[in-house]
Formats: structure tokens, sequence, C-alpha cells
């Protein structure tokens, strides 16, 4: 069963001559799927992958001949899992300047890898698209309301994976989480130079699981794991390269009481947050459904930004005296304030109001959801 994939619309837009286009987004969320469709619609292209050694050879070469020799007489180029790829920009970069003619597309696992080698040689050369695991914006393509709504338990729980969409029971989605976290998302943490503690990592993730919705201090989590603030600062950002978490920083612009300078930390799917804690309990059974509905929420609306090409800053809000917003965001000069609640709604915050009067507010609840986050 084929989930309609919101990028293809804006791969398809995009993709011309002397442009490479660079998917990022992590293992498993459909970007090979995503590739296999676009090329539908193409005849003239090589499809390969930097798995394969001797592809790697072939576009790490530098040299033009080379290139040219290996694409021959297509006119697009598709590389998946390009991270693996020495110097894929300087090579990608000879492509378009010598081979106008030639349309790249380029797929990645890793922002850190790629983003760092595309990035300064590409400059004016690409587009870049992010793609995550399957968006309530693209299941309400195939199910109703109904539907719907009978299966955001199993969301908040399992996630948005397309293999977790599509397998049949929960023990089929807990199975296969757990091989997705000790198989491909370990793997790509530790593939990074220097770490290869997995234990302390899964240790922090653990902890970042138990913290969502708060604000996070490094020097804490150093004490708890016996490592250095400057340690824990670096494995967060690698962490956040692999599609494993997002940060969201605070918000101020008027108060002095407002706390800036701390992070709040979220999953990028709630099944892997769940995997890593071994808690697949039902939402009856549980005390952390405001967790998983905050980070639920935060993600499918990262999704819906993303994929409809809402240009935002993303904060948090919250004053030393505890008055907070879950989620703010700053779009076209104009200030947007949400609270998430599982349970009733909650009133606009008076300190809210006062300091950001021209600011908008609204509380979201299981009763209006949708209008958020498709």
């Amino acid at each position: 069963m084929y989930i309609p994939q919101l990028p293809l619309a804006s791969l398809k837009s995009l993709v011309s001559p002397g442009k490479v286009i660079v998917i990022f987004g992590p293992r498993r969320v459909g970007k090979t799927t995503l590739l296999k469709k676009y090329l539908e619609d193409e005849t003239n292209y090589l499809f390969v992958s930097g798995d394969d050694i001797f592809v790697r050879d072939f576009l790490s070469s530098g040299s033009i001949e080379k290139l040219k020799d290996f694409i021959g007489g297509k006119d697009l180029l598709v590389i998946d899992e390009a991270q693996y790829i020495e110097t894929i920009g300087l090579n990608l970069k000879l492509i378009v300047d010598h081979l106008p003619h030639v349309r790249v597309i380029a797929t990645g696992s890793s922002t850190f890898d790629l983003a760092s080698q595309v990035g300064e040689p590409l400059t004016g050369r690409k587009y870049s698209l992010k793609m995550y695991p399957i968006s309530q914006m693209e299941m309400g393509q195939i199910e109703n309301r109904p539907q719907t709504k009978a299966h955001l338990e199993s969301r908040l729980i399992y996630g948005s994976y397309p293999e977790v969409i599509l397998s049949k029971g929960n023990k089929a989605r807990q199975e296969y989480l757990q091989e997705l976290v000790s198989s491909y998302l370990l793997r790509d943490i530790l593939a990074f130079e220097g770490m290869q503690k997995a234990q302390k990592i899964i240790d922090l993730l653990k902890l970042l699981a138990f913290q969502i919705g708060n604000e996070v201090s490094f020097k804490e989590l150093g004490s708890q794991l016996s490592m250095s603030k400057n340690t824990i600062e670096k494995y967060l950002d690698l962490l956040e390269q692999v599609f494993v978490i997002v940060n969201v920083r605070g918000f101020s612009r008027n108060l002095r009481k407002e706390v800036t300078k701390m992070s709040r930390y979220y999953f990028c799917d709630n099944g892997i947050r769940n995997t890593l804690i071994n808690n697949f309990n039902s939402l009856s059974m549980r005390s952390d459904q405001g967790n998983l509905w905050e980070n639920y929420l935060v993600m499918e609306r990262i999704k819906k930004q993303q994929y409809q090409r809402l240009w935002s800053h993303n904060f948090f809000w919250r004053t030393y005296d505890q008055k907070e917003l879950d989620w703010v965001e700053e779009r076209e000069g104009k200030l947007y304030g949400y609270e998430f609640k599982w349970g009733k709604k909650v009133k606009e915050p008076h300190l809210w109001r006062e300091a950001y009067p021209e600011a908008s507010f609204e509380c979201i609840t299981p009763d209006n959801y949708l209008s958020f986050i498709a």
C-alpha cells in the first residue's frame, strides 16, 4: 500500500537542469519510495546508491571525465544515501558546472554528513527538502475523520513510521521499532567519530524522554551521566543531525523575566521515544499522556510547516514565575501562541497578552487539533 507523500509535489516542482535537490530525513521514512514514485514519470535516468563501493569510487573521483563516463547519456542522476560518498558536494558541483543539462537528486539520512559536504560547494545550486515519518496531512488523504480519531492513540504510542502504520497489530509494531532503534538509529549515531559510547547515548536519550516539555540543563544531564557539559552539547547536536530529536529554544522580546537560554527537546517520532523507555502501555495505563500529546503535536506541526512551506521560527515561552506557552511561532512579523492540553482547555496567560498584545492564542486539545496539524 502506498501512502501519498506530500514531498512528491515539491520534488516535481524543484527538479530542474543545473540544480541539485537534496532530500534529508531519517532512515526508513520513505525517501527511496519517494524517489521511485518520482521516477515513474522519467525514462532517461541513472539511479544509484552511496552504499555501492563502485558508485562511491566514481562519484568521489574529482574527475569530470570519470563523472561524464559514469552518467553517460542520462539527463537525470539520482543518488540514494549520498552521505556515504566522500567529497560528494565538490563532485556534484563539477556535474552541475560541466553537465548543465543534467538534473540531480540526492538523499541522505544524516544532515551532519551530507549538509556539511554540499553546503558551500553547491551555494546557489541546490534546493533542500526534509522528510519525516508519515504526517497526519498525508494520512488524511486515505482516511476519514472517524478513522483518524480511532488511530490517534496508536500514533501517540507507536508513532508514524510508514511500516509502523502499515503493520498488522501492536506486537509487530513493537518488534519493528525495537529493530529500528538498535539496527539503524544506533548505527547512524555511532558512525560519527568519537561517538563510541553507545550506552551513554541511550542513557542520554532516556533522560530526554522523561523531560519532554521541560527545559533541559546540560550541566544537570552531564552530572547524571558523569560527562562534561560540552560533551552533552556535542551529543545533543549530533542527535539532532541524525533526526532523533529536535531542539526548541525559549522566546523573548520584552520581559527580563522570560527564560531564553534554555532548550526543550522533542523526539522526531513518538514510537522512537517509547521504544527507548520500553513503554508501549495504553494511554489509560500511563502518566505521560500530556508528554506524548505535546511531542506529537510539535512534530506534526513541524511536518506541516515543512510540507506547506510555512516559514516560521519556533519557540516555547516561559517566565521565571512559571507562566508559559508550549509553542510560539513567529511568522511574517506576527506572533502565534499555543498551549497543548490533553484534557480541558485553558485560558490565555494574562502576562502573555500583556507583553504581546498583538499576538494570537489558541489552546490545542483532542477536540480541535486537526486544523493545527493538517
